[in-house]
């Protein structure tokens, strides 16, 4: 997702914010601030609070999407990142449950933990309340109530969101066909989203509730994309499933010295073929690999005084694919190097590049003629 902040790890997993999630922020702090109005305590405090409740709430998205991930991960399914946005958060799994019973653990530990928080926010709540600290308690019970709303919103059966998963794992195990199962949540999670859209218009036409109608229809329209998403994204996968490294590696991959500088580099190399991505070698070993988007962040006056060596990645660092390994694992590489670009070796040689862009475009260009790849 663009537009992302990097915040860090957390147990070893990327943490990044999205911008939409400031909306949120805003929204929460300044009604809070305000809340209540006839309150003796000062603007100061209540300032305070209220940025204090919107971190709060923000760790209270963290919590849920941790557990969803912590239990993917002991279960041996990496996770990519955590992105916080302007509806909560999104774990960025790299493949799906291998079962039923994995796909229903993951899904519903999230809602579970929410609920978890939100029991704790109460007792916070009834124990403020008790030492008659009235502000502080009442934000203790909207982080109780929130943190319920949030389980309750992700146990709506609407794909791709917890309760659409685990909708799925139980059609799943009621008909033993992930297809089959995945294409019944995906439709049920649109009809959810098309009724949210439905409701949104209902508030707006009817009642004249501009802002809850509009809000309900953005929710709707999230839902009904991210089920999209999700499914062309499982389709996608299912295209690559006994496809090798060797069928999509561009063989034609340029070699260059690492003497080379930038300004021979672009002129002999990338304004001719129109490439972004080559092999750097010195005698018959790999060295490394550079790419255009490395040569762009040199500036044009620095080009001719800059060799290929001081800006590409080393071999050490790069992640490197066998000829016979399965492309959907040499994608999941890809992905969590955030890498556009992957070597492919044979027999200790490095035979040629694996490139998103050439991966992507054949995989279209299968999907138009109904064709799926196989295996030579």
């Amino acid at each position: 997702m663009r537009g992302n902040i990097r915040l860090g790890r957390v147990f070893g997993i990327p943490l990044r914010l999205h911008y939409t999630w400031f909306i949120i922020f805003a929204l929460v702090t300044s009604s809070l601030v305000l809340y209540p109005l006839e309150h003796p305590y000062p603007i100061e405090q209540r300032i305070i609070l209220g940025i204090l409740t919107s971190v709060l709430f923000f760790a209270s998205i963290i919590t849920h999407e941790l557990a969803h991930s912590i239990l993917a991960i002991r279960n041996h399914i990496p996770v990519k990142e955590i992105t916080l946005f302007v509806f909560g958060g999104v774990s960025q799994i790299t493949k799906e449950a291998t079962s039923p019973r994995v796909e229903l653990s993951i899904a519903i530990v999230g809602p579970l933990a929410s609920l978890a928080m939100a029991g704790i926010f109460y007792g916070l709540h009834l124990l403020l309340a008790g030492a008659q600290q009235s502000l502080a308690a009442s934000l203790m019970q909207w982080l109780a109530m929130i943190n319920v709303i949030l389980a309750l919103f992700n146990l709506i059966p609407g794909f791709p969101l917890d309760g659409g998963r685990i909708f799925r794992a139980i059609v799943w195990q009621r008909t033993h066909d992930y297809h089959r199962a995945t294409s019944t949540a995906t439709k049920v999670g649109q009809g959810i989203a098309y009724a949210f859209i439905a409701g949104g218009l209902a508030l707006i036409f009817a009642l004249q509730l501009w802002f809850n109608g509009l809000w309900l229809i953005f929710i709707g329209w999230f839902l009904h994309d991210a089920a999209r998403a999700s499914n062309q994204q499982i389709l996608l996968r299912d295209s690559l499933i006994g496809i090798t490294a060797r069928q999509v590696t561009d063989y034609g991959c340029p070699v260059v010295p690492t003497h080379l500088n930038l300004t021979e580099l672009v002129q002999q190399y990338i304004l001719p073929t129109g490439r972004s991505c080559f092999l750097v070698t010195q005698g018959a070993g790999l060295e490394g690999m550079v790419t255009l988007q490395q040569i762009k962040k040199v500036p044009r006056t620095r080009w001719a005084i800059t060799s290929v060596q001081d800006i590409m990645t080393p071999a050490s660092k790069l992640k490197i694919a066998h000829a016979d390994q399965d492309v959907l694992s040499v994608l999941q590489e890809m992905n969590g190097e955030y890498a556009n670009h992957i070597p492919v070796r044979e027999a200790k040689r490095v035979i040629g590049v694996i490139n998103r862009e050439d991966l992507s475009r054949l995989l279209r260009t299968r999907a138009d003629l109904g064709m799926r790849l196989t295996p030579r």
